[in-house]
């Protein structure tokens, strides 16, 4: 944006670790093994880095000392080397996007997917299904036709986005089930070191644009200035500020998106809640953006252009992200505070007299013929023949508290 003319801006101990097993002993583990020493790793989520590090790189270790192992990993390296060798035009053009701006977090993109599959990763599971053979196949069959597609009419961004369903389906092709169940997310996570088509570009930048502009003036008349629209254009009296390409928000949308995917891979909540966090993720950047062209709106009525221009150019991008972030966590905390869990209901009192005593309401997961919890509230009474039986012996059950007790 500009003032004049618009200007682009530039639970599982009971099975061994694979660590601490001899070559001839791990040789002879078979799949329920495997499936316990899974379970481990997925329940070991809640120590130090540097010791969850340090025990998955002696699993990795060890798994290396099982022949099937071995060699399903070596398999599923020597294929995925041959992909990137096949895919690096195509890579190398994302990499040379990645001096643009708007891509900039592309070059961490690779590097955090290699992360989680490195803390992910579990015991391939023997023998591989036909069925897991034959997707794998399929999805590689189908991304070379896809790049001869694309060859053929010289697309290259198809090209591009085809080497993730390819590298998807080598690790299908080797580790079956198994596999895919733990790394499907990062390596999906992939696509978004690449850069956008530019149909798609340009079928977006005009709507945000127009969105930021309209958004941004009825905040600034909100605000009490005397503002109104023109095209892509805010007028501000005597001042013009143009909401160019660089002002749509779309850089900031791009980032952002890959961001709030990636909290959502690594968090531990519900899916509806990451549903609302991936919701969210697109009216955050825009509203955020927004925001940056009413406050720098406001510093060309209360300041001189230069501090306007600073504002807009070298600061307000330093504070974007940081304030999208905020919007973000506080949104995930209010998703944690509205609900309250299941294992965590209200308690009841029980008892008569001064003897009365505090205790919990079971929950479902406690006790499978308990009422569930729902929203902090317990059914006052027990159910079925269990809880007839306990009224029977200790009277009726006191009101739960934090809830008016019913008349009758």
């Amino acid at each position: 944006m500009s003032m004049g003319d618009a200007r682009e801006d530039g639970g599982g101990a009971a099975s061994p670790s694979l660590a601490t097993m001899t070559g001839a002993a791990a040789s002879a583990l078979n799949r329920s093994d495997l499936g316990k020493l899974g379970s481990i790793v997925a329940d070991s989520t809640d120590e130090e880095l540097f010791a969850g590090v340090k025990r998955r790189w002696a699993e990795l270790i060890g798994d290396c000392r099982v022949p099937e192992q071995r060699t399903a990993l070596l398999t599923i390296a020597a294929f995925t080397a041959m992909l990137v060798y096949s895919y690096l035009p195509g890579l190398t053009n994302a990499y040379v996007s990645w001096a643009n701006p708007q891509y900039a977090h592309g070059w961490i993109v690779p590097l955090f997917a290699a992360a989680l599959l490195f803390w992910w990763r579990r015991p391939i599971t023997f023998p591989v299904p036909i069925s897991a053979r034959l997707l794998g196949l399929a999805l590689l069959a189908g991304s070379f036709a896809m790049r001869l597609f694309a060859a053929r009419f010289r697309i290259v961004t198809i090209d591009m986005y085809t080497f993730v369903p390819a590298i998807i389906g080598v690790f299908i092709l080797v580790g079956g089930w198994s596999v895919l169940r733990w790394s499907w997310a990062p390596l999906a996570f992939l696509i978004f070191m690449f850069p956008l088509p530019d149909e798609a570009t340009r079928y977006l930048l005009g709507p945000l644009q127009t969105f930021a502009t309209i958004t941004s003036t009825f905040a600034l008349q909100t605000l009490g200035l005397e503002a109104y629209r023109e095209g892509n254009q805010i007028i501000l009296g005597e001042m013009h500020l143009g909401v160019v390409d660089a002002c749509s928000g779309l850089r900031m949308l791009t980032i952002f998106c890959a961001i709030a995917v990636a909290m959502v891979m690594v968090g531990k909540r519900s899916w509806w809640e990451n549903g609302i966090i991936l919701a969210s993720a697109i009216p955050i950047a825009i509203i955020v953006n927004s925001i940056r062209i009413t406050i720098t709106g406001l510093a060309f009525q209360v300041a001189d252009s230069e501090f306007a221009e600073a504002l807009f150019h070298d600061w307000a991008g330093l504070v974007m992200m940081p304030m999208a972030l905020g919007m973000l966590w506080g949104e995930q905390y209010l998703l944690s505070h509205i609900f309250i869990p299941e294992s965590d209901g209200p308690t009841v009192l029980t008892g008569a007299g001064s003897h009365r005593t505090v205790a919990p309401v079971p929950s479902s997961r406690a006790s499978a013929k308990a009422a569930p919890t729902v929203f902090g509230l317990a059914p006052r009474g027990g159910g079925g023949a269990e809880g007839a039986s306990g009224r029977n012996r200790q009277g009726p059950v006191g009101p739960v508290i934090g809830r008016p007790p019913q008349g009758g």
